[in-house]
């Protein structure tokens, strides 16, 4: 191999001081001119022609090496090429490129695992809901008609077809977010008054529960262009987020304003469960704080509502500090074009 690089380099250097010199003997011959110009020739040869030959086949020779390292699979070292000019750039844009296919591959892989956990996530949450109402069933037909024990079998079969009903609804909605063929109905809405909607459909849930809602809000009308059923929805997930992992005894605040041309919406609480990861992968599709899985939920409810935000040019982030979950968010309040 390393024949093959410089047999090519030392050929052209041999070549590049013969034709100098030939080509100085004719012209001598012919203008009998003084052989210390010869003499010139061959140290300035020998000082910078060759250095700069063998400088460049040093590189070319590094430059093989590296690439040949990368073709067998090595994408963690980095072609050092020191100076300027051809291959020093060719070697910048070869790394350029590794850095690219390492995250390309680092991202395809991620996606490799979450179809795994995607598959086993989902049968599992189908599977137990699905179980308890076979068990039921099983239970109703030993029954006698009249017996005191068929209403509390059928209030079971009802809550959990309907949790099984909830899952099969998120994940068709998930699904057709993440395919890009969701259409939006996008219209002027009051986003205070949609907001109080919700609050009101959760008021029961939060009183019967050992949580205390507090809202803010900074005037009472705030208007955007958003689609208003999706924006529902939006709000909908992150209450009843709230609801599900909240410490018992704790508030959780619910604040909107209006700033810099922006609805601004933020739901902050006090967290049940330990969260020890990046809070970004909250918003992966059946990821969720309580990893034992003992809550009710779907797991998509973070991910269907960062998909509303995003396609209605929202930004929303997750922020934790300690025990404190905040879900901050905001959409342009101008239509987009």
């Amino acid at each position: 191999m390393e024949y093959r690089i410089a047999l090519p380099i030392v050929s052209f250097a041999l070549l590049s001081a013969a034709a100098g010199i030939v080509g100085y003997r004719l012209y001598g011959y012919y203008r009998y001119v003084d052989e210390k110009w010869l003499i010139l020739y061959m140290c300035f040869y020998v000082l910078v022609i060759l250095p700069a030959v063998l400088n460049f086949a040093g590189k070319f020779r590094r430059l093989l090496l590296e690439t040949k390292e990368i073709t067998q699979g090595n994408l963690q070292a980095k072609i050092e090429i020191k100076g300027k000019g051809p291959i020093s750039d060719l070697a910048s844009h070869i790394n350029n490129m590794k850095i690219g296919y390492r995250k390309a591959l680092e991202v395809q892989m991620k996606s490799e695992r979450l179809k795994s956990e995607l598959i086993t996530n989902v049968s599992h949450d189908l599977k137990t809901p699905l179980t308890s109402i076979i068990n039921y069933v099983d239970l109703l037909k030993k029954e006698q008609p009249g017996s005191e024990k068929i209403g509390a079998y059928v209030e079971v079969l009802d809550r959990k077809s309907s949790r099984l009903k909830a899952l099969i609804e998120d994940l068709f909605e998930a699904s057709k977010m993440a395919s890009g063929t969701i259409e939006l109905d996008i219209q002027r809405i009051d986003v205070v008054a949609l907001l109080d909607q919700a609050v009101a459909e959760f008021k029961d849930k939060f009183e019967h529960s050992s949580l205390f809602l507090r809202m803010k809000m900074s005037k009472p009308h705030i208007y955007a262009y958003l689609d208003g059923n999706k924006t529902w929805r939006l709000f909908e997930n992150l209450l009843s987020n709230a609801l599900k992992y909240s410490l018992p005894g704790t508030r959780v605040y619910v604040y909107l304003d209006e700033v810099d041309g922006r609805v601004t919406f933020q739901i902050q609480n006090t967290a049940q469960y330990e969260i020890d990861f990046a809070p970004d992968e909250l918003f992966e599709r059946f990821k969720r704080a309580d990893e034992s899985r003992h809550t009710e939920g779907s797991g998509l409810g973070l991910a269907i509502a960062k998909s509303i935000v995003e396609l209605q040019g929202g930004d929303i982030r997750i922020e934790v500090s300690g025990d404190q979950f905040n879900v901050l968010i905001g959409f342009p309040i101008e239509a987009r074009d």
